[in-house]
This record gives structure tokens, sequence and C-alpha cells, in this order.
């Protein structure tokens, strides 16, 4: 059997199917494992993240910054301020 593309005597084992019978459960082992740390890191990353951005938004604050979220708020609300106004301004509608 020197050559690779020879097959095996019947009644032997494939080569293949015997590494495959030996690292077999092993890769279903290490697939479970890397699953489960996977699933970990995503777990502690989502945690890590939102504790980072309470502190940023903190230190913001300390600093007399805004977020962004409160200068899209203060923009909604200019802008019905104007609106308001532009309505005050032209005084009443007039029916037709």
């Amino acid at each position: 059997m020197d050559d690779p593309a020879e097959l095996p005597p019947a009644g032997e084992p494939d080569p293949l199917d015997r590494l495959l019978s030996l690292v077999g459960p092993r890769v279903d082992e290490l697939r479970g494992f890397l699953n489960d740390v996977a699933g970990r890191w995503r777990g502690d990353a989502t945690r890590w993240g939102g504790g980072t951005r309470e502190r940023l938004d903190d230190l913001l604050r300390e600093l007399g910054l805004v977020t962004r979220e409160e200068w899209d708020e203060l923009d909604l609300r200019v802008a019905q301020l104007e609106h308001r106004l532009r309505l005050l301004e032209d005084g009443p509608a007039k029916p037709v």
C-alpha cells in the first residue's frame, strides 16, 4: 500500500474512518466548548459596553458637554417652539 490513492484491503478499516472515530467525539466537545466561550464573550461584551456608555455619559455631563441624545432632544424642542412662534406670528387662520 505504497500508493496513497490505493484502497485498503478488504476487512481492514479505512484510515480516515479510524481517524474520525478517534477524533470525532473530541471535535464535538471542542465545538461545544467554543460555542460556550463565544456565548460568554458576547454576554460580557454586552455588559461591559453598557457600563462604559453610562460612565462616558457621566463624564461628558461633568465636563459640561451634552450627549448626542440630549442634543437631538433639544433640537426637536427648538423646532417645535419655532413652529409655534410662526403660527402666532401669522395670526389666526382665516376661513375660506
